[in-house]
């Protein structure tokens, strides 16, 4: 995707791989869609590297979570404080 870089103004294949999760989540402005969106139409990379970011969304949305054994549970919480109680 880096090497492909479309001749015209505006943003690069590099600054709408860094756009794509605010794009996702609603939190870019009307201008700055509107960029990304005409780059995306002009890009088969971008395109591309954008379906593979919603497939992987939705495929970790879609696992289950499973919960963690109470034995790691203190572990966890003996590492914790041993290294709470070590620091300056």
């Amino acid at each position: 995707m880096t090497a492909h870089e479309p001749e015209t103004e505006g943003l690069t294949c590099r600054d709408v791989v860094g756009l794509l999760a605010d794009y996702l989540e609603s939190a870019l402005g009307q201008e700055r869609i509107g960029e990304l969106e005409e780059h995306l139409a002009g890009c088969e990379p971008c395109r591309a590297y954008l379906n593979t970011y919603q497939r992987t969304k939705a495929l970790t949305a879609e696992t289950e979570r499973v919960a963690m054994p109470e034995e790691m549970k203190d572990r966890l919480r003996q590492f914790l404080l041993r290294a709470l109680s070590n620091s300056p």
